[in-house]
């Protein structure tokens, strides 16, 4: 889902509801796929063989992918709080934006104390305490008339992430946008800086004097400002590996979660042929990993010499892996292999959950997911080539996109994944190895097995989570929070995120009414009958 759609777009939809009815109609979903268009970014087509990639074989599955259907495993939902309405102040230029408030995560600081941190990207960070929610850093109002919130639905102040030392050095990141004064006085400092660039993502250190303090005192430096062509795909989320330990590599390191900026989208020929997501010479489209308490030449932070593309000429040092078009949520599962997690929200298509491991390139945008794009097609893909070996690494997890009755296609039809948790918490033990994820803007919330999440093998099944209420009521979090004022593709957007405390223990957020539930009981109950209604068709969602 592209949170800005170009207007030029609609003007084609019928034309592309044509090709794809026509495309469903012959092999090119479920059989042969039509050859990708060799581009710069990678091998053109040659008569040589490629040579056999260090990566697992993977098994390419049909277009559309199954639909997520109830089987019968829910979870209560209790209500924790409804933090502070927030309003924008000038008014938004989005109507989208137009929510209770925007908060959009929950963690909790690592001090010992107990105390909750949750980001409202209007600009408020705040405490949670004894059950009662405070201000705790305005970075909003520090920032000034720069701090840009008016537009696109990645502005605003998107994460905050707090050292694993914070109890010690009083140090948290936040990742916020800027527009306005800024585009002209301040430069992004990370790579080349792109043309007609609408905003910058800034990294924020804030270091507390003291801090056990109940609100921010101390100093602030900025780390890195990245530019964003448009007023989306931004940096939505930076953070530190809690499965990491001291005198571990990665301990202390910050990973940064960098969109594709809307590059490939606002390209003059339309997108989906520009390669800044696997041009290594600049951030956007990639993970990045960082030491913020290191020093490098001209920067203000580290680069880790275990990154895996320090040593490659041209290349930035800081890149984790790369490939992506809006690598929105990550997290890591605090057992076994402990692994990296994140949900990627798709362009057309697919919506994709990578198992992520230093120097991976997911594909985006000659893959979505692990489907072959088809540029010149626009918003269709087909599966993959039984040879396969451009070395891309394909989701564990994926769910395609449906187009609800009435939209037309290459229109946004409400689908964006936000990746979740693993849940290893006591309290629950029949939620425990799931890992539990959702669509943000409908509100559905799915669960696959995180044993059967493995690289290079089948897409773990995904399933949808049936949710209640304390009275044991079946509930949709469209009718627990959606908004009839704010629609997507005709339905309440609800903007549902996750959060998760020190015990391991899950919440879930939706900006529609700005509530927060907590996740305390399992159920189990008679999975839904199959409908005897076809499954909708898939859907290009821009």
């Amino acid at each position: 889902m592209v949170d800005d759609e170009p207007a030029r777009r609609r003007t084609r939809t019928r034309l592309v509801w044509a090709m794809l009815l026509l495309t469903l109609a012959v092999p090119a979903c479920g059989g042969s796929p039509e050859p990708a268009r060799p581009t710069p970014a990678g091998p053109a087509a040659s008569p040589e063989p490629a040579p056999e990639l260090p990566l697992p074989p993977f098994t390419p599955p049909s277009f559309p992918l199954p639909e997520p259907r109830p089987d019968g495993f829910g979870v209560t939902l209790t209500k924790f709080l409804t933090l502070p309405r927030s309003e924008l102040i000038p008014p938004v230029l989005d109507p989208r934006l137009e929510r209770y408030n925007r908060i959009n995560y929950l963690g909790e600081i690592p001090d010992g104390s107990g105390r909750l941190f949750v980001p409202d990207m209007n600009g408020m960070l705040y405490v949670i305490s004894g059950g009662k929610p405070a201000p705790y850093l305005d970075v909003g109002g520090r920032v000034g008339p720069d701090f840009f919130t008016q537009k696109g639905l990645g502005s605003g102040l998107s994460f905050a992430a707090f050292h694993p030392d914070f109890a010690r050095n009083g140090k948290v990141y936040t990742v916020h946008t800027e527009a306005r004064g800024a585009l002209t006085r301040a430069k992004p400092n990370l790579g080349p800086t792109p043309a007609g660039i609408q905003m910058h993502s800034v990294v924020i250190e804030w270091t507390f004097k003291d801090p056990a303090a109940a609100a921010f005192d101390g100093t602030r430096r900025e780390l890195m400002r990245v530019g964003v062509v448009g007023t989306y795909h931004s940096i939505q989320q930076i953070d530190f590996n809690p499965t990491a330990k001291p005198g571990d590599e990665d301990y202390g390191l910050l990973y940064l979660a960098v969109g594709d900026g809307g590059a490939v989208n606002t390209a003059a020929d339309d997108g989906l042929t520009s390669k800044v997501p696997q041009d290594l010479t600049v951030p956007q489209g990639k993970v990045l990993r960082i030491d913020p308490l290191g020093t490098s030449p001209g920067k203000q932070y580290g680069i880790p010499r275990g990154n895996p593309f320090v040593d490659k000429p041209g290349a930035l040092g800081e890149i984790y892996a790369y490939g992506l078009r809006d690598p929105h949520r990550f997290s890591w599962d605090p057992e076994g292999a402990r692994s990296m997690l994140l949900g990627s929200i798709g362009e057309d298509n697919v919506e994709s959950i990578y198992d992520v491991h230093p120097g991976d390139n997911f594909g985006w945008s000659e893959r979505e997911g692990p489907f072959v794009v088809q540029p010149a097609r626009n918003c269709l893909v087909t599966k993959l080539p039984a040879d396969d070996r451009r070395g891309f690494v394909y989701p564990v997890a994926a769910y395609s996109h449906t187009i609800p009755p009435g939209i037309e296609p290459c229109s946004d039809t409400g689908h964006a994944v936000i990746g979740g948790f693993v849940y290893r918490g006591e309290a629950l033990p029949e939620l425990r190895g799931k890992y539990v994820f959702a669509d943000g803007v409908s509100g559905r919330v799915f669960y696959t097995e995180a044993a059967e999440m493995r690289r290079g093998k089948e897409l773990a099944k995904v399933r949808e989570v049936t949710l209640f209420d304390e009275a044991g009521a079946a509930i949709t979090l469209r009718t627990a929070a959606g908004d009839p004022k704010v629609l997507t593709a005709g339905k309440p957007r609800v903007d549902l995120k996750f959060g998760i405390d020190a015990k391991g223990e899950l919440y879930m957020l939706a900006k529609a009414n700005g509530t927060i539930w907590k996740v305390t009981g399992t159920k189990r109950v008679e999975p839904p009958a199959p409908s005897a209604t076809p499954a909708p068709q898939p859907s290009p969602s821009r």
